[in-house]
């Protein structure tokens, strides 16, 4: 109930900044479109939810948002391209959790998550779910867990690249339960998920919305949702919390940032779109499509969970020896 009450609080008040009480520049801006950068190519899931979103909140600001589509480097091309804009509020970026993990993950970066960029709203997140081929014989995460502690380092998983949040996420549950296993990183969730339903390896963990066709078809068994609670994409997968294994929500949890020093007025104006947008019955209908469930926070907010997973993601990538130079 206390959960419910805040988010009508958030969207009222949301509602009430974007229609008035708010300084005379924010009441102009926007005045032309807003340029969103999005870190992956166009027709992905992350560039499918960031559509959905945009466009909804240009519905409500009045202007409409550009995708601009930059993939590549985990994400970094995009966001280094935001943290050197104009802090105006005209360039806008939508980031990924990728952002949390690549200050430990590469030797060098040409700007500072934390000093370069200004954080927005929390958006949203998709779940990751372990999933198994048909062979391995655990119907349970408690039976895989016996299964895999039964023959330490003969089970391979499959990710979508070395350090995406796939790969680390599955170490990050492996480290928790102390299992050895052998990653086999590839080239996106699609080839890392065929593999998977072809015997090729025996286990991963990836987004609910990349593995659900192939759970559903049977190709793939579900085993448990990495986090505390069930998502509505598969209903039927218990979380590990369910299964009695202590955890952390584990996902890729997405957000709006921009760059830093741009006034704090409009900040607020555009979280105060997001948050009506994350609200509404329609673009919620939209986000289940592609397994993403809305959040919503302050940029205060936003600003403290990042730093947070920063330090989290740092462990998990120093265990798993992944550096990229």
């Amino acid at each position: 109930m206390t959960a419910t009450i805040s988010r009508r609080s958030l969207t009222a008040a949301a509602l009430g900044l974007i229609a008035t009480g708010v300084p005379a520049r924010a009441q102009a801006y926007p005045s032309r479109p807003i340029r969103l950068l999005v870190p992956f190519p166009p027709g992905g899931p992350t560039d499918l939810v960031a559509r959905v979103l945009a466009e909804k909140m240009g519905e409500l600001l009045g202007q409409a948002f550009v995708i601009d589509n930059r993939p590549g480097a985990n994400g970094n091309i995009a966001s280094e391209g935001a943290a050197k804009a104009d802090p105006d509020g005209y360039t806008v970026l939508y980031n990924t959790s990728a952002i949390a993990l690549s200050p430990s993950l590469y030797a060098r970066l040409n700007y500072d998550v934390v000093s370069d960029l200004e954080p927005v709203c929390l958006t949203a997140v998709v779940p990751l779910v372990l999933a198994v081929h048909p062979s391995v014989p655990a119907q349970t995460v408690a039976e895989f867990v016996a299964y895999a502690k039964a023959n330490p380092g003969k089970l391979n998983y499959g990710s979508a690249g070395a350090g995406n949040v796939t790969h680390l996420g599955a170490a990050l549950f492996l480290k928790s339960q102390g299992i050895e296993a052998v990653h086999v990183p590839f080239r996106g969730s699609a080839p890392a998920l065929n593999a998977l339903a072809g015997g090729h390896v025996q286990f991963i963990a990836d987004t609910v919305n990349s593995a659900h066709p192939l759970i559903t078809s049977g190709h793939l068994r579900a085993l448990a949702i990495l986090g505390t609670r069930r998502t509505p994409v598969l209903p039927n997968v218990p979380s590990l919390t369910e299964a009695g294994i202590d955890s952390k929500d584990i996902g890729a949890w997405q957000g709006i940032m921009v760059p830093a020093r741009t006034p704090a007025d409009l900040v607020a104006k555009l979280n105060a779109a997001a948050l009506a947008a994350l609200a509404d019955p329609a673009v919620k209908a939209k986000l289940a499509v592609q397994g993403a469930e809305p959040l919503g926070s302050t940029p205060a907010a936003y600003g403290t969970y990042v730093r947070d997973e920063i330090v989290r993601w740092a462990e998990v990538v120093k265990a798993s020896g992944v550096r990229i130079e």
